[in-house]
């Protein structure tokens, strides 16, 4: 089996025995990832590559966006509302090749991910 193989499966195998709170850690990182990556990319008119990091950044808040349970509770509704309003800036970014517009979705979605960081960390303390 080459390296590509067994990284992609021990991947697959991460994802499929991680609990529901590092399923959600491992989306926002990933997207945290994306973003840096395609605003790299605008800065240095890699078109392709942007458009590549860009896209899966905008699958990545889709899914966070689908999953969520809007009645769970109260901040709900109004995270919802923050994932369409990123979604709608990203493909803006993406069209009008915005770096800017890149990095303040970045910021956005960096104290979100610190702020579920620590929430499945005390879940998981109990």
């Amino acid at each position: 089996m080459s390296a590509t193989n067994l990284r992609d499966r021990y991947l697959q195998d991460s994802v499929n025995t991680a609990s529901p709170a590092k399923l959600l850690t491992m989306l926002y990182d990933r997207l945290i990832l994306d973003l840096q990556h395609g605003e790299d990319a605008l800065n240095k008119d890699d078109r392709e590559l942007a458009n590549d990091k860009l896209n899966h950044a905008q699958e990545i808040v889709l899914e966070l966006r689908i999953s969520l349970n809007v009645e769970a509770w109260d901040g709900a509704p109004g995270l919802a509302n923050l994932y369409g309003f990123i979604l709608t800036e990203l493909i803006g970014a993406n069209i009008s090749r915005s770096p800017e517009r890149v990095a303040g979705c970045r910021k956005l979605i960096e104290p979100l991910r610190d702020a579920w960081r620590e929430a499945a960390v005390a879940a998981a303390a109990g």
